[in-house]
């Protein structure tokens, strides 16, 4: 059920604030610990940002509205909460077009991607330098990835462990010293440390040389997942995996409302209490053992009567989200086949002096001249997005993602600024392009062309992501940085009845879960 039930109880042993996928896996986790659990969402559906959409009028298909690709989701909570979904590896990894021969990365080939570096770079040098840099990654990721559904480790023990297994420079590389530096030090080619440091950035408005070292902690986050850092395509879209966590949620027992707006929680003493209003506009009220809050910690603490943040500290998102639908795959000016440059991740504009220029031009204020972004394309590797008939011809959605796209550039002049960043985005998309990407967007049933475009403004009003934040917040180290915080699952609050339970927990970001298992976990093990 996701609509208000008749009868409710009083009180709740839990209540979850926000029916994203976090809130909702959450929500299965405690009820089937056997505790009581309502779930209150604003919106007239559950998913929160993992959800499938049908944005273009007429048009039978159904896209990864905001999210779009599932890495972090570990397997351990696909098979506990005995999710029958489907996520389907891609063919290639990636591929970055440039003037004389781009970049090619196959994961199924390494002959293929030594050709290609050879071609791009003119040696083995820096093809034998990623072989090595990812075979690091990944060692740390296989040794890390255990530990994201475990109470909190010291950081003395993580360090230890990736230290003993991995060696002294991948802690240095990944923890102690600035992203940038780790890939000049590594590779000789512009265009390939570009490409190593997307990871470092998406989601995340950072240059790879901050001493913030908040890009490091978006990039172990990027290559963590499930012990390998795959990125793989959720069958059906994100809608399948939210859908999924919501049946485990109502078979468990717990109740789903929406279109419900939590107003107010007071922590109390002896009961949480949570103010809402239902589709009506109604008042109502309910106590509760714990309160898991899957929404963001900035939207937590003006439930909990906090004084706004001060200027120039809330978080801040920075990317640009375009979802198009095209009649077929564009050619691309340097040849290659579009099959292979979309199967993967299409990396347009993206050397790493591209990078550094886009996010000086932000920084100053100004929507980038040549924007970096990452284009996907769902439907070359699951096709049952679209309708019987539209599957049948060779249309195919794409999702592009904009890099340095900071939510400051879109506050005074939210629709002007939209309409500037898209101009300039999809002008950088055209110039790798043998043919404008306009002329294969298909068209709705109004004729409009089927391209839908949301700043990082627009996903705070959608989603509540504050400042359009895919993260909530820049991310924390996976692991515990005081000693007060080891053997803790990375939830807790200045109230012991409420818990974070969405991206902004300690070990949150991307489509995980893992934040909404250790809330539940937290209030399970107490």
């Amino acid at each position: 059920m996701t609509c208000m039930p008749d009868s409710m109880r009083s009180r709740y042993d839990v209540v979850v604030v926000g029916g994203g996928h976090n809130g909702l896996t959450a929500a299965a986790y405690a009820a089937r610990g056997g505790r009581s659990v309502l779930v209150l969402e604003r919106a007239d559906h559950v998913g929160g940002a993992a959800v499938s959409a049908q944005p273009f009028a007429g048009v039978d298909a159904r896209l990864s509205r905001y999210s779009y690709l599932v890495s972090l989701l570990p397997r351990q909570v696909v098979e506990e909460l005995e999710l029958p979904i489907t996520l389907k590896r891609r063919r290639w990894s990636s591929y970055t077009p440039v003037a004389d021969g781009g970049l090619l990365v196959d994961s199924q080939d390494d002959a293929v991607t030594r050709a290609s570096f050879r071609h791009l770079t003119g040696s083995d040098a820096d093809f034998e330098a990623w072989g090595r840099f990812y075979a690091m990654t990944g060692e740390v990721a296989r040794r890390l990835a255990p530990t994201l559904t475990e109470p909190l480790l010291p950081r003395s023990v993580v360090r230890d462990r990736v230290v003993d297994g991995v060696g002294e420079e991948a802690w240095r590389s990944l923890f102690e010293e600035p992203l940038g530096a780790a890939l000049r030090r590594t590779f000789a080619d512009d265009v390939v440390r570009g490409v190593a440091a997307t990871d470092g950035l998406i989601g995340t408005f950072a240059d790879v040389d901050e001493p913030t070292l908040r890009q490091n902690r978006c990039f172990l986050y990027h290559v963590i997942g499930n012990g390998t850092g795959d990125w793989d395509v959720p069958v059906g879209g994100m809608g399948a995996v939210s859908g999924a966590l919501r049946d485990a949620a109502l078979a468990a027992g717990a109740t789903i409302v929406t279109s419900a707006t939590v107003t107010a929680v007071d922590p109390g003493t002896a009961g949480a209490e949570v103010a809402w209003t239902d589709a009506d506009g109604r008042t109502q009220g309910v106590t509760a053992g714990h309160v898991l809050a899957g929404c963001a910690p900035a939207e937590l603490d003006r439930l909990l009567g906090g004084e706004p943040a001060a200027p120039g500290t809330s978080p801040e998102g920075a990317q640009l989200k375009v979802n198009m639908l095209l009649t077929r795959l564009p050619r691309l000016r340097d040849g290659v086949d579009p099959v292979a440059a979309f199967s993967g991740t299409l990396h347009v504009n993206e050397s790493l002096t591209q990078l550094q220029h886009a996010h000086a031009q932000a920084a100053a204020g100004q929507v980038p001249d040549l924007p970096p972004s990452e284009i996907y394309c769902h439907t070359l590797t699951d096709r049952t997005i679209l309708g019987r008939e539209l599957a049948a011809t060779d249309a195919q959605t794409i999702t592009l993602f904009g890099l340095h796209m900071p939510a400051r550039l879109f506050r005074a002049d939210p629709d002007g600024a939209r309409d500037q960043a898209l101009r300039a985005t999809l002008a950088s998309l055209d110039s790798v392009l043998a043919e404008p990407i306009e002329d294969v967007l298909a068209l709705d049933a109004d004729g409009a062309p089927c391209l839908e475009v949301r700043s990082p403004v627009d996903l705070e009003g959608d989603v509540g992501l504050p400042g359009g934040h895919i993260f909530h917040r820049d991310l924390g180290w996976p692991f515990a940085e005081s000693d007060d915080d080891a053997g803790r699952w990375g939830v807790e609050t200045a109230h012991p009845r409420v818990l974070l339970a969405g991206a902004g927990a300690r070990r949150g970001g991307g489509v995980s879960g893992i934040p909404g298992r250790a809330a539940a976990m937290s209030v399970l093990t107490e």
